[in-house]
């Protein structure tokens, strides 16, 4: 079971990312803080425990039950191997945990509910065939076995609470954006054109993912029309040797009821290295956006949340859905021109300002910083992803994801943090 550990004072009813300031949200007091969910050990391997953690690639709450909220993993306990990835447990099924903070403060695990096809079959996390998505990663067992692919498979890392019960679940292969039951059946497939998973489409640039670096983000306006969301770092457009604007990322749209896109762009703080994870709404045109980097919080790393405004923001779509390489200026795409270029072109990023510094403001420890959700209030809940517990040892095994600063295994942890 996953643990959390709930540092500060929460206060404030946990809606999913379609919340708004109007809300009170001071009625609930949790004051049995720091507590923690007991893990289990799921596997061991080379001697290290990989545990039933990973929730916290992406965060939401209940849309209207105070204290509720749910969390995602991603695709699993994996590595870097090779040309692929080490899957530790290679028929794992990405999961959502719900659950919710009682009035007595206590946490209470609610539900734990797997990703199915649409016949209902727990998917797994293993990457797409050619044609479905497919990032062009490799997965191996274990053993070193070069393993199959999956349809439905997805390296989840966002979700959206819907207000009907339903779930939005974003990923990094196709991308996908995937619509679930309740029950996490897979109701609808939304992928870039030229991606054989369903009619409604995003644009064909964005295949051009980088492979592990999808759409990392993704909330719902608080109207509920629109789906948001944020491509982590720089695409290959049109090549990943011609992508030279490492600052640059994509924002997209999605009208639920038109399928109707538009893109905007966002400029990053330290380039390659950076990546914009999780965003939750605060109106229909501004959100809050993670943006961090690969260190621990104590190595000096990158733990930052934005406001930013779509208001005023150029929509960079083009005139061609189809174009696999987006729009152009001066017969090259976006990811090749300079931020001078781009200006010059009258085309404008997104406004952001910071909202909050988390290594400035807490002494933030983890290297994950992958998922938030709005309280009102100006209060953000903060969420890491801990790669249950493991992390590669440099030759594609596993071994325990330690803290440097606590000397302690990675684990999931909620904080709530007041925000500017």
């Amino acid at each position: 079971m996953k643990k959390l550990l709930l540092s500060s004072l929460i206060l404030g009813t946990l809606w999913s990312c379609n919340n708004d300031d109007t809300v009170n949200n001071q009625d609930i007091n949790y004051n049995k803080l720091p507590q923690e969910f007991p893990f289990t050990t799921v596997a061991t391997m080379n001697g290290v425990a990989v545990i039933n953690g990973g929730f916290g690639s992406g965060a939401t709450a209940h849309p209207t039950r105070k204290g509720e909220f749910y969390v995602i993993t991603d695709r699993g306990p994996n590595t870097a191997y090779q040309n692929g990835i080490k899957f530790l447990i290679p028929n794992y099924t990405p999961t959502i945990m719900h659950f919710k903070i009682n009035a007595d403060g206590n946490i209470e695990v609610l539900k734990y509910i797997k990703l199915k096809n649409p016949s209902g079959q727990p998917i797994t996390g293993l990457p797409n065939p050619q044609g479905m998505g497919s990032t062009g990663e490799i997965a191996y067992g274990v053993n070193g076995n070069v393993l199959g692919t999956d349809n439905y498979g997805l390296d989840s890392e966002s979700i959206v609470a819907a207000a009907d019960g339903t779930f939005w679940v974003s990923d990094e292969y196709g991308p996908h954006i995937v619509h679930y039951n309740a029950d996490g059946v897979e109701m609808e497939r939304i992928s870039p054109i030229g991606v054989n998973t369903g009619n409604r489409k995003l644009p064909a640039v964005f295949a051009k993912r980088r492979p592990n670096r999808g759409m990392e983000g993704m909330c719902m306006t608080p109207d509920g029309k629109m789906l948001v969301g944020t491509m982590q770092s720089t695409m290959y457009v049109p090549t990943k040797a011609l992508a030279t604007n490492t600052t640059l990322t994509r924002i997209v749209t999605f009208d639920l009821a038109t399928g109707q896109t538009k893109q905007y762009l966002y400029k990053q703080d330290g380039g390659a290295s950076d990546s914009v994870c999780d965003i939750t709404a605060i109106s229909n045109t501004e959100f809050l956006v993670i943006e961090r980097d690969g260190k621990f919080g104590s190595q000096g790393g990158l733990k930052k949340v934005y406001r930013i405004n779509l208001s005023g923001a150029s929509d960079v779509t083009g005139p061609d859905l189809a174009a696999v390489d987006g729009l152009k200026i001066n017969d090259k795409a976006l990811e090749q021109s300079t931020w001078a270029e781009i200006d010059a072109a009258g085309l404008k990023p997104v406004s952001k300002t910071l909202a909050v510094d988390l290594v400035a403001k807490l002494g933030y420890e983890h290297d994950k910083f992958e998922g938030i959700v709005y309280l009102g209030g100006n209060k953000l809940a903060v969420f890491n992803d801990d790669d249950f517990g493991v992390t590669d040892d440099g030759n594609g095994n596993p071994k325990a994801k330690i803290l440097p600063k606590t000397g302690k295994v990675d684990k999931g942890t909620m904080y709530v943090v007041d925000i500017q």
